[in-house]
């Protein structure tokens, strides 16, 4: 391995956003890495892509994240660029006393609590490198909630501020922080939640990397593909009317 070649890892790259930009990133030569918790998803991931390295790892796991860290250390001399990528989705009518708790936890368990702690332990790889960026993947939703998945547009909100915030603090380190807040995108996690019968189209994840690989490479730090776009400027010019359009029915079946 040629490790002039950037070295870039992505949380939950086995579908969805995470493989879309595996493939952007392989494309234009750099080393992948994608990790998840499903290992037969992965080995299928690497027997329709053999360039793509895989490991097997929980990011709400402090062990697992740690024995990540070392094993990338010791076989890639560390990671270039972090790609905090895995979340998950679930609708939820809160004033249903019978909601699972646990379940509304792992949410933001996944969601918010993994790029923290991601981010603690492969900081001492980005600080070595000499082109080091933290890229997470958070939510249009960030900007104006979606009531049917009250915790999802909770964690996504906390993870955009918390992206925020960081940023002047790496910057010293020369890392670059970059936020990928993308629209409805046509992936597991959507289908899973059932938003078919929103009126949201859903992006091809292919059309999503693409636009994020142009902003990326032109410097840009918080990237809106889509409809994102309009959603931010709108939660500031009327956030009442985009937070009602986008609520018209705020309950779960």
């Amino acid at each position: 391995m040629n490790k002039e070649q950037q070295i870039v890892l992505i949380t939950g790259g086995s579908s969805g956003i995470g493989l879309a930009l595996a493939k952007q990133f392989l494309a234009n030569d750099y080393t992948v890495i994608v990790t998840g918790r499903n290992l037969q998803k992965l080995e299928q991931v690497k027997a329709d892509i053999p360039a793509i390295h895989i490991a097997q790892s929980d990011v709400t796991e402090d062990n697992d994240v740690k024995e990540l860290a070392m094993q990338l250390q010791q076989k890639f001399g560390g990671i270039d660029v972090l790609i905090n990528n895995a979340g998950i989705m679930n609708l939820l009518d809160t004033g249903n006393e019978h909601n699972d708790l646990g379940k509304q936890f792992n949410e933001i368990e996944i969601n918010y609590h993994s790029p923290i702690r991601m981010l603690h332990y492969f900081l001492p790889q980005l600080k070595k490198s000499k082109k080091a960026v933290l890229i997470n993947v958070s939510s249009g939703l960030a900007y104006v909630p979606f009531s049917q998945a009250p915790v999802y547009s909770g964690t996504k909100a906390a993870l955009h501020f918390w992206t925020r915030s960081i940023r002047p603090q790496l910057e010293p380190y020369g890392i670059r922080v970059v936020e990928i807040l993308p629209p409805v995108v046509d992936t597991d996690l959507a289908r899973d939640a059932d938003l078919s019968d929103e009126s949201l189209t859903p992006m091809p994840p292919e059309k999503m990397a693409a636009l994020f690989w142009k902003d990326y490479t032109s410097g840009k730090e918080e990237i809106t593909p889509g409809i994102s776009k309009q959603l931010k400027l709108m939660s500031r010019l009327a956030p009442k009317f985009i937070f009602n359009q986008l609520n018209k029915k705020p309950i779960p079946k």
